[in-house]
């Protein structure tokens, strides 16, 4: 495995799901971890206490990603306990299934707020405290345009996905000079509580894994090892990229 050892790592909506598989990956690696979380601390406190377990140093920090302050709050609570900062995850996020017409603007804003401007407030504070040669990863989805995977009845999450992409590869410009690496993984269809409906249901099931040629789900440690990798010192002449975690999926 990639060597990660004394990072410092902040992975946002790490409590659960995709975000606890990549703070468990960074943690084996060797990085420290702050595990984010939005309302359920006990689930953010056995990340941290698995993390612990393994012999390094977490501590869960509570933070709506969407407001300002919280944000702002989070930035300096890492300070405080690691100093500075090497590796930022932008994982938080959230969805709703409704047709358009049918979705309000306030379901619309939840999703744009948390998923897309989450990782703009994350990303500006954490460069406050990110040393040089810090990497960010941000989690798109391949529902997020342009690879041709539409899913229907989630347009904003698709928006704020693809939004996702057009914030990295721009950042990946500006960040440049600073020695900033910023990149994308766009999971596949993963393994969470989020997607139990999708992947227990039988014909749900069926329909899905024939597009997938490895004929399994993802798991979230699938997309904590691509992580490791984006955020090890071997990913130093990667930045921009998309990083497609979706067991061959694109290619049918």
């Amino acid at each position: 495995m990639f060597s990660l050892e004394g990072k410092r790592a902040l992975v946002t909506g790490s409590s659960r799901g995709i975000g606890k598989g990549i703070a468990l990956c960074l943690a084996k690696a060797g990085a420290y971890v702050a595990v984010n979380y939005h309302s359920n601390k006990e689930k953010a406190e056995e990340v941290v206490k698995e993390i612990k377990m393994l012999g390094i140093d977490s501590f869960s920090v509570q933070a709506d990603v969407s407001r300002k302050e919280d944000v702002k709050r989070m930035i300096r609570e890492i300070k405080s306990k690691f100093g500075s900062l090497d590796i930022l995850v932008n994982n938080a996020g959230v969805v709703t299934f409704n047709n358009i017409e049918e979705m309000n603007e306030d379901e619309w804003n939840k999703v744009m707020d948390v998923n897309l401007k989450g990782q703009f407030l994350c990303t500006k504070e954490a460069l406050n405290i990110m040393s040089k040669n810090g990497k960010i990863v941000n989690i798109s989805s391949i529902a997020s345009g342009g690879a041709g995977v539409g899913f229907g009845k989630i347009p904003h999450y698709a928006a704020s996905k693809g939004g996702i992409i057009g914030l990295t590869e721009d950042l990946a410009i500006d960040l440049a000079d600073k020695g900033i690496n910023v990149n994308s993984i766009a999971p596949g269809v993963i393994e969470t509580d989020m997607t139990q409906d999708m992947v227990t249901d039988e014909e749900s099931s069926k329909k899905l894994l024939e597009h997938i040629p490895k004929n399994r789900f993802g798991v979230p440690e699938d997309i904590g090892n691509a992580t490791v990798f984006l955020a090890s010192d071997e990913a130093d002449y990667i930045t921009g990229v998309v990083l497609y975690v979706d067991g061959g999926w694109l290619t049918k």
